[in-house]
């Protein structure tokens, strides 16, 4: 199966803005996607409904009700879980600082966790903030700079009958960097009882993603980066979360029990979003059909996209040798999120540059600090990136290439 981009475009209202006789070009997709038409509908039509907080009789709760019911089945549809192990939140990182205070209580001063230098901070400062409050011991796991992949042979010697967690990343959300999350699992599994949580924010808006088949304990992403609101998601086991004690307010409710996690009423509005989001990826394999089949091949489709807007990138880099990229240095296990360095420029300088020119592209260290103190490039300012998802089309990146030309 393969995509029609012109037509996935049409849902995309952003996506027809003009500069004045420019055509916006958005590159920052890594950083937040633009929102789907299915999205904007279903929130619209949510809200000008009438709605209601939930666990009422009267029409607007109980239809409050049947959206958030929808919407967590969407996501577990997505993931590949159960609707009862899916939490909604503000965002991933708010999810993430709740859900490790909850981890934190059944542990102690002596045990001992593992973090990445190359995962987003979403998924490393809450940890390293329990661990400063409990006690805990913190263990890095490196990666090569040269390639920007993890260095999962140094795995083992981290772990011990003490480590209480493993957190990584499916994806680098600086280097793009697609990282073996199944086997981070059987390398953990092998040597320890510690739990992995895993951070698919740049991952799921790329590929499929099956949390039985990964074999993790815990999983979080974002739907705005998958053409959906502002939201975070959480999926974990249901006999995990059935033993978590989560902070939450005493008469909130506790099933199914990924409920505890959402605390005080939800951005109603924001589920109705993603479950239109989940709809739009689930439409891309197809209308008709189970929506685990069809999110599945949608989700391969973009994939195959995404890898061609690649290939046709890294090649056009091969006639730029001022530019110096970051991570997998070729199409293999990365994600189609690019950083990179031009010779001569400060990477601030790059991205106002492209923005003069209506390409939209950051810079810095998108809040993955460990990773650009790493490769050395803190002092300087850090990266300049550009990321490509399934609305990119292959004349926004020779756009792309045209500029750095020019540059």
């Amino acid at each position: 199966m393969s995509l029609n981009v012109e037509t996935i475009r049409a849902d995309f209202p952003a996506l027809h803005v003009r500069d004045g006789d420019r055509p916006r070009i958005y590159l920052d997709a890594p950083g937040g996607t633009q929102v789907c038409g299915r999205a904007i509908r279903r929130m619209v039509a949510h809200m000008e409904g009438g709605t209601a907080n939930s666990g009422g009789a009267f029409a607007t709760s109980v239809a409050t009700d049947a959206l958030s019911r929808a919407a967590h089945e969407a996501m577990a549809d997505l993931l590949g879980g159960e609707a009862g192990e899916i939490a909604f939140g503000p965002n991933m990182t708010s999810l993430t600082l709740s859900t490790s205070r909850a981890l934190g209580r059944r542990w102690s001063a002596g045990d001992e966790i593992v973090v990445t230098r190359l995962d987003h901070d979403a998924n490393v400062a809450p940890w390293l903030l329990l661990a400063r409050d409990l006690g805990l011991t913190v263990r890095w796991l490196d990666f090569d700079p040269d390639d920007g992949r993890l260095s999962l042979d140094r795995l083992p010697g981290l772990l011990s009958e003490r480590t209480r967690l493993v957190a990584v990343g499916g994806a680098s959300n600086a280097l793009g960097t697609i990282n073996d999350v199944a086997a981070v699992v059987r390398i953990v599994r092998a040597c320890s009882d510690a739990l992995i949580f895993v951070d698919a924010v740049q991952s799921v808006p790329h590929f499929p993603v099956d949390v039985r088949a990964l074999g993790c304990d815990l999983l979080a992403c974002s739907p705005y980066k998958f053409f959906g609101p502002h939201q975070g998601v959480l999926w974990a086991r249901t006999d995990l979360l059935e033993e978590v004690e989560a902070y939450k307010l005493r008469p909130s409710p506790t099933q199914p029990p990924a409920v505890r996690f959402e605390t005080g009423t939800p951005s109603f509005e924001g589920m109705a979003g993603t479950l239109g989001a989940v709809e739009h990826l689930a439409s891309l394999g197809g209308e008709e059909g189970e929506r685990r089949k069809r999110l599945s091949a949608g989700m391969t489709a973009v994939a195959a996209h995404e890898r061609e807007l690649t290939r046709q990138y890294l090649s056009g880099l091969e006639a730029l040798p001022r530019i110096r990229l970051y991570g997998p240095p070729d199409g293999t296990d990365r994600v189609p999120t690019f950083a990179f360095t031009v010779e001569g420029h400060a990477p601030k300088e790059v991205a106002t540059f492209l923005a003069d020119r209506s390409i939209f592209a950051w810079s810095g260290n998108f809040y993955a600090q460990e990773a650009v103190a790493r490769l050395g490039l803190k002092a300087s300012g850090g990266l300049v990136r550009v990321g490509f998802c399934h609305y990119t089309t292959a004349d926004e990146v020779d756009a792309l290439l045209t500029a750095l030309n020019d540059l």
